[in-house]
């Protein structure tokens, strides 16, 4: 990564932003510091499933279990994370910084042994990577927008490993909402969904209202697909979305479990009918995973993603899962279905 590019993710930060990330932690009731290996905790492609862990002793911990027995032992690392994701044996974990209330990305291999960290703005809440392993991207909520009256907004950045490019945050894009060039200074972008290195769905929210939005980081630029579609997450066939849709499209009611299919727009409630607010991920082609908390904890739970069959639990004791694919054709990148 270039200087600039360090410089970018590091810039901007206050000491309402730190007294907000001390609150963060205080709440979440972290244990002690994050550690710096992960071993015997297999990332790369295989039939596992990777996920952090909410259970005593072992909170925050990235972890393993086989996909045959999400329930059954689990392989638990010495590495601590705020939010975690791996694909194509690249993972990205957000993490605390320090004794200040600050955060970083490390960016990790297969076995989750850290390749780099990048100072972070903000306090973690989504992370994703590309099909390929080559692009991270994270959401941070921060705090101080003046258009925003101090309270929380979020910023969504991206970093390509294979030529050091950063997106410090969306919202330098060109924007186009309804076919039609548009620009506001309460733009806010999280949950980015990768299709290939190039292109990308988000959430963008302004004057009141949230969108799904498809984005290309070569020509730098946003366009809205549909309202009320939050934390998008892309299917492994690049054909559906399965994300959070706020009731009666007030957040304050919570949030349905839905998936969206691309080619027509049409919108299917999951039977997942508890409030799940969490960026989903696809457990394969036909069912979708996910986070429900439970006081500190959080189990992961998975639902057909046809809005047929009963909700199941996954992974007791676990968030942020990823499915650590066992392809020896992953699909293709330049595929995408925008």
């Amino acid at each position: 990564m270039t200087a600039r590019g360090r410089a970018l993710l590091a810039a901007g930060l206050s000491l309402v932003l730190l007294a907000a990330a001390a609150a963060y932690v205080v709440m979440a009731g972290r244990r002690g510091a994050p550690a710096v290996a992960g071993a015997g905790v297999d990332a790369s492609p295989g039939n596992r499933l990777l996920f952090r862990s909410t259970a005593a002793g072992s909170y925050g911990r990235a972890a393993t279990v086989s996909r045959e027995n999400p329930a059954g032992p689990r392989t638990v690392s010495g590495l601590d994370c705020a939010r975690l994701y791996a694909a194509a044996g690249a993972a990205i974990c957000l993490r605390p910084d320090g004794l200040l209330a600050t955060y970083q990305l490390a960016l990790l291999d297969g076995r989750l042994a850290v390749r780099d960290t990048y100072p972070l703005v903000g306090v973690p809440d989504r992370a994703r990577v590309s099909p390929s392993g080559h692009v991270l991207t994270w959401t941070v909520f921060v705090a101080g927008d003046s258009y925003n009256g101090g309270r929380f907004s979020t910023r969504a950045g991206m970093l390509n490993t294979a030529t050091g490019e950063t997106v410090d945050t969306l919202e330098t894009y060109a924007v186009t909402r309804d076919g039609k060039p548009y620009r506001a200074a309460d733009l806010n972008f999280w949950g980015v969904t990768f299709a290939d290195a190039q292109h990308f769905y988000a959430t963008m929210s302004t004057a009141g209202r949230r969108y799904l939005v498809a984005g290309d980081v070569g020509a730098q630029t946003i366009r809205t697909l549909a309202a009320n579609v939050e934390c998008p997450s892309l299917s492994p066939d690049r054909r559906r979305i399965a994300y959070k849709e706020a009731i009666g499209g007030d957040p304050a009611r919570g949030w349905r479990l839905s998936v969206l299919d691309l080619a027509t727009m049409r919108r299917t409630r999951l039977a997942e009918t508890r409030s799940v607010d969490d960026q989903a991920a696809w457990y394969d082609d036909t069912t979708v995973m996910y986070a429900l908390r439970r006081g500190r904890a959080a189990d992961v739970w998975s639902v057909p993603a046809d809005g047929t069959g009963p909700a199941t639990m996954l992974i007791p004791d676990a968030e942020s899962p990823a499915a650590l694919w066992n392809q020896a054709h992953p699909p293709p990148e330049n595929s995408t279905g925008m």
